[in-house]
């Protein structure tokens, strides 16, 4: 197999084919590509996927060029079955449970909200919550959706982030002492970044329509566009249960032991082998409680054409086949720069390197000297997006304003530490960048291979 970097992209544009792939490419690929340059770029993504020291059970890709679908293609396997006949392959419907992908599409429903008149992102959340959401230690600061937003909010993640329908978001703050809460930052002074800010911004979403989260975001922002999926698969039609891919590592779900060459082994949305149920006690569930149910930070599942919907909508200035999902100045507000790294650090955490801007629900990729910007190798992709990691799952969701162009990358498990195949030019996975630069090159750039 072609494992580096150089074999891998000297595919682009040659016209190569690769006959031994032990996962044929799907049927998804748009016609925008020349033929020869599809085959090229397919026959590079299958490379990835099939590394056998670094294999992915699945990977579903989409680009678009200049505001319109330039590639799409799917690899690998939805789910896999007792003996290699029983292999589901991923197909242009397969959902994945994106991960904190999710955050930002439930931040253009809020921001659907905003737009209504129905929230403000500089109010008080507890003027929403019924309670009162203060850092004991700032009792005087108040929390904000902006600061939420922006990971700025002083809340932080040691306390946990998601609970059942049984518990009410002001339990678990009353219960939670100092470990809900940074005790040396206040709101608004410094980035952390925190699963939980979205369980309150769901809870606050909630609270002001009166309606179950997963429900909302339906009429929010899936029903209006035709998209398929959702934050709650017990809900979901049979087709679309069926079309679930299980997220998959080469490792037990309960330690730290990976082998690249053993078993796949399911970690969630195994809904072949368990349908997926609503959560116990859930019809006593208090709209307004506690939307963690649902997962606002992670619990999408949609496929990548579904997302491409989307990416085209915002490229589009928030239109979609004439209709207004969201308004442009929305747009630009939550595409607005909220946090900037500052030059010496000190007034966020960067994660090695990967957080260095932020809007409101949106990572912002800049250009590093020397480093590109994270996302393409040699290239100057400067977008804004968000990226997901969780089960196996690894996710991106990139777009290029300016020049119209963006990325979508769902991969659907991992087989090796990704913590011992790092990335060279970024703070992400080694297989992450071969992907997106891979993609970038083939389907956007249309840039001869690196030398």
């Amino acid at each position: 197999m072609i494992n580096k970097m150089t074999g891998l992209l000297g595919l682009l544009l040659l016209g190569t084919t690769w006959s031994t792939l032990a996962a044929p490419p799907g049927s998804g690929a748009a016609p925008a590509l020349p033929p020869a340059q599809q085959r090229a770029l397919d026959a590079a993504l299958s490379a990835i996927v099939d590394d056998p020291a670094h294999p992915l059970a699945s990977l579903s890709v989409l680009a678009i060029r200049h505001g319109k679908v330039s590639y799409e293609q799917q690899f690998g396997y939805r789910h896999l079955g007792a003996t290699p006949d029983s292999n589901l392959p991923a197909t242009p419907a397969t959902l994945f449970r994106i991960a904190s992908v999710s955050k930002m599409m439930t931040t253009l429903g809020l921001m659907r909200l905003v737009e209504q008149g129905k929230l403000s992102l500089d109010q008080d959340v507890s003027i929403y919550l019924g309670f009162s959401l203060r850092n004991p230690h700032f009792p005087q600061q108040s929390v904000t959706l902006r600061s939420l937003l922006s990971h700025t909010s002083s809340l932080r993640d040691a306390g946990g982030y998601a609970w059942g329908p049984e518990r009410s978001l002001r339990d678990v703050f009353t219960a939670g002492g100092d470990l809900m809460w940074d005790t040396t930052a206040a709101p608004g002074r410094y980035f952390t970044y925190s699963n939980l800010n979205w369980g309150v911004i769901g809870t606050v979403m909630e609270q002001v329509t009166g309606e179950r989260f997963d429900l909302l975001m339906r009429r929010l922002l899936l029903d209006p566009m035709d998209v398929p999926g959702g934050y709650n698969p017990a809900a979901f039609p049979a087709q679309d249960v069926a079309n679930t891919a299980t997220l998959y590592r080469k490792r037990t779900v309960d330690t730290e032991a990976w082998q690249p060459h053993g078993p796949w082994i399911a970690q969630v949305d195994d809904f072949h082998a368990r349908p997926p149920a609503a959560p116990a006690g859930l019809e006593h569930y208090v709209i307004g409680s506690n939307a963690t149910v649902f997962s606002p930070t992670g619990g999408l599942r949609i496929s990548a054409a579904g997302l491409g919907k989307i990416m085209q909508m915002l490229l589009d200035g928030g239109r979609y086949q004439g209709q207004q999902i969201v308004q442009p100045a929305s747009i630009a507000l939550m595409f607005g720069r909220q946090w900037q790294l500052a030059p010496a650090g000190g007034n966020g955490d960067s994660e090695r390197g990967l957080y260095r801007a932020w809007g409101l629900g949106n990572q912002q990729f800049d250009a590093v000297a020397g480093q590109g910007n994270g996302l393409a190798d040699g290239a100057s992709f400067d977008a804004v997006g968000h990226l997901g990691d969780a089960y196996g799952l690894v996710s991106a969701f990139v777009l290029d304003f300016k020049n119209r162009n963006g990325m979508v990358m769902l991969v659907g498990g991992t087989g090796s530490d990704p913590g011992q195949y790092p990335g060279t030019y970024s703070a992400m996975g080694r297989s992450e960048e071969l992907i997106l630069t891979a993609l970038y090159r083939g389907a956007i750039a249309n840039s001869p291979p690196l030398p």
